[in-house]
């Protein structure tokens, strides 16, 4: 039998907001300028659907690259006119899905939108008890990239030194806190000294770098005096020069991001490959779109390590669906601290 719901209220909301791209970023900030915010008439839930009022949105560097024209990546680019792609959390309002009651919190790709129409595909529910900001921030993308990188890629052992460039950043951090458990030394790279005071004092690194005032090789030779075995790249830019020098024997290099190259007209040149020979490593890019089957799997790796208190974070909360334009810029300022995302 199948139940329809429909919360009382609720279904009074005759129009919403959404924020749709129009125009590609170039080398000027990111902005409002990108973007057209538009007024819909609320979705019609028909059978086999459900209506979700989204609650709170993730902001990703990963947005950089979909707001590009590249289609030869691993995803295909959000076309103009489309609503901003993005992940999120959000309320189940209506139904006519016999799998969704009303009063379910779900997660799913949504995009920047106040309400969704959704049948159900890549929507999953999540534990009503669990903190919205902590799940955007540990058990969603940031906590599946990270324990995918690491250990698929990273294979990490105790006793082996790991370097995870934008260490204070949603993934970056999880990847240090999880090899810092596993009883490797972990070494941060961070843009101020607030953020690498953090990730030494808050998240029990070994060691931060201070990409912005420390002379970095200078400061590698400090920290990893035997080298590194494992590194977690999310950034690019010099750092990534200097630790490809530094690498130890048999070393792993996994690259998750480039958010220093993503908006540059040319990127810039990569290491010399001489090392790759000499030092026999293994360097893997990845992206989560082509491992999100293994969703529960992760998860399941992560979860004892949250549940034991080895894995903190923070979220830089901003505040109303418009606030997205203008935050996406966080990410090249480096002001953002924490996991960024926007409350609804």
């Amino acid at each position: 039998m199948r139940v329809w719901f429909i919360f009382p209220g609720e279904n009074l909301m005759t129009q919403y907001t959404a924020i749709h791209l129009k125009a590609r970023p170039g080398e000027a900030p990111l902005g409002p300028a990108l973007f057209d915010v538009k007024r819909h008439g609320k979705p019609e839930v028909s059978d086999g659907t459900f209506l979700i009022k989204q609650t709170y949105m993730s902001l990703d560097p990963a947005m950089l690259g979909w707001m590009s024209p590249d289609r030869d990546s691993y995803v295909p680019p959000v076309e103009l006119g489309e609503v901003m792609r993005s992940s999120g959390i959000g309320e189940v309002i209506e139904s006519q899905h016999p799998d969704y009651a009303v009063g379910d919190v779900v997660m799913g790709m949504f995009g920047w939108t106040e309400l969704a129409l959704s049948n159900g595909q890549g929507v999953n529910k999540l534990d009503p008890t669990i903190n919205p900001e902590m799940a955007l921030s540990v058990f969603a993308l940031p906590g599946l990239t990270a324990t995918q990188g690491l250990y698929d890629i990273g294979q990490p052992k105790a006793g082996e030194t790991l370097v995870v460039s934008g260490a204070a950043g949603s993934v970056g951090a999880i990847v240090g806190q999880l090899a810092k458990a596993d009883g490797l030394t972990v070494i941060g790279v961070a843009g101020g000294a607030e953020k690498c005071q953090w990730l030494v004092d808050e998240l029990g690194f070994d060691g931060a770098i201070d990409y912005k005032s420390d002379d970095l090789g200078a400061k590698l030779d400090e920290l990893a005096p035997n080298g590194v075995d494992v590194y977690f790249e999310n950034t690019g830019g010099p750092i990534q020069h200097e630790v490809f020098n530094r690498m130890n024997a048999h070393g792993r290099i996994a690259v998750c991001g480039m958010i220093a190259d993503y908006t540059a007209r040319e990127p810039s040149p990569g290491p010399n490959w001489m090392n790759i020979i000499k030092k026999r490593l293994l360097i893997q890019g990845f992206t989560m779109p082509d491992h999100l089957h293994k969703a529960p799997q992760l998860l399941e790796k992560l979860t004892p390590y949250v549940m034991n208190g080895q894995i903190k974070y923070r979220a830089h909360v901003l505040d109303g669906l418009e606030s997205a334009m203008d935050g996406l810029n966080l990410f090249f300022t480096g002001e953002n601290r924490g996991k960024l995302m926007v409350k609804l």
